[in-house]
């Protein structure tokens, strides 16, 4: 019990470290950030519900006014934003991915990772972002879509990136990662 709070307190402070490495803006107005590699790798590392957990951990001090998003932000107004589709993605993504790393037990876990970053990270993410989008900036779903797209490559990237940590961890520390325990 005491190693899962430590583990998900951790995996919390990866995604407000990971916020803190420089970002770029598109001229849509998204900043580009590693955080959604700390999502990833809380569903490939912790599994489904301590992944989750770690992110809500995260949320909620995000949402106590704590400065942990991309570019300082923090604060309940960044819920309210037509982006927050996002925020409130981040859990279901961490754990589907995390659902798919534990069920899924064939293959080398840097490419079952890698996989599950891909769907659970992107597929479910978007599936939630878009839509939010759409409404809060009432714009369609093709509009809404190509805003996003230009995001897919750097996230395909950082999907790669979380599957070769998750395989590399699970080597040097097989009990680290949690989700194949």
């Amino acid at each position: 019990m005491e190693r899962n709070i430590a583990f998900i307190a951790l995996f919390a402070a990866l995604i407000a470290a990971l916020g803190l490495l420089p970002k770029f803006t598109l001229l849509s107005g998204i900043p580009i950030t590693a955080q959604s590699l700390g999502i990833m790798l809380c569903g490939t590392v912790l599994g489904a519900k301590r992944g989750a957990m770690a992110v809500v951990l995260f949320l909620a001090l995000v949402a106590l006014g704590l400065p942990l998003l991309a570019g300082g932000r923090g604060g309940l107004g960044v819920f309210a934003s037509p982006w927050a589709g996002f925020l409130f993605g981040f859990p279901v993504a961490a754990f589907a991915t995390g659902i798919i790393v534990e069920k899924y037990r064939k293959g080398p876990l840097n490419v079952v990772a890698g996989v599950a970053a891909v769907i659970g990270g992107i597929g479910v993410l978007y599936a939630i972002a878009i839509p939010y989008y759409m409404i809060a900036a009432d714009k369609g779903l093709l509009a809404s879509t190509l805003i996003m797209a230009p995001f897919v490559p750097g996230d395909l990237i950082k999907a790669i990136i979380a599957g070769l940590i998750t395989g590399a961890l699970y080597k040097a520390r097989p009990a680290a990662v949690l989700s194949r325990s």
